[in-house]
């Protein structure tokens, strides 16, 4: 989704939870990966790899001048042939530390393994946030920080959008979550034009 599409999307959901919460909780990533700390991990589910949540946050690390933004994906299976940057597979959980951040995006409940791995994760001093699909209790029981979202058409949103305003937000160092006016048009304006000139990343 580009950067047009997100400022439409934030738009439509004026009005709603969602632009606050996932400003909310971009917050809390940004200000849990640090410079020269253990990383920012994200990793899926056994079904579900967020290799596009992936792909976003490290084009908002580089727009924003974080490049410990930029995630490691954690993946449950690795091809052979995977490039070095899509071939950590879960054992890199077990090296997580204090100055560890653990991303996990989970659309259903985790198998009993991934989430005994993350509580280890916790319990070794990483960080834990999760993004949900509000199957997920036991995760968000393990995470600091988590934001669910109720599966059905009542939340108005899917998680893959929460994602996008997520990622979207997770670049904007901090500004304030909702500017007014002129200034607010004239900073978003600002913000697509950079973000539209810039090259795609080409790791994904």
């Amino acid at each position: 989704m580009d950067a047009v599409r997100v400022a439409l999307l934030r738009e439509v959901l004026a009005g709603t939870e969602w632009p606050t919460a996932a400003r909310r909780f971009a917050g809390v990533l940004r200000a849990s990966v640090v410079p020269h700390g253990g990383g920012l991990l994200l990793l899926g589910t056994a079904r579900y790899e967020p290799w596009h949540l992936a792909a976003h946050l490290t084009d908002e690390a580089s727009w924003s001048g974080r490049p410990e933004l930029s995630p490691t994906l954690v993946r449950h299976r690795v091809e052979p042939s995977a490039p070095a940057h899509l071939a950590v597979g879960l054992g890199r959980l077990e090296a997580a530390r204090r100055g560890t951040t653990l991303l996990v995006v989970a659309p259903e409940r985790p198998c009993d393994g991934l989430l005994e791995r993350v509580h280890d994760a916790r319990r070794a001093g990483a960080t834990v946030l999760s993004l949900d699909g509000g199957g997920g209790t036991e995760m968000a029981g393990l995470a600091h920080e988590a934001l669910s979202v109720p599966p059905g058409p009542a939340a108005g949103v899917d998680l893959e959008t929460v994602q996008h305003l997520v990622s979207a937000a997770t670049g904007e160092n901090d500004a304030p979550a909702e500017p007014s006016g002129r200034r607010r048009f004239q900073d978003r304006l600002s913000r697509l034009a950079d973000l539209l000139t810039a090259p795609p990343p080409a790791r994904w």
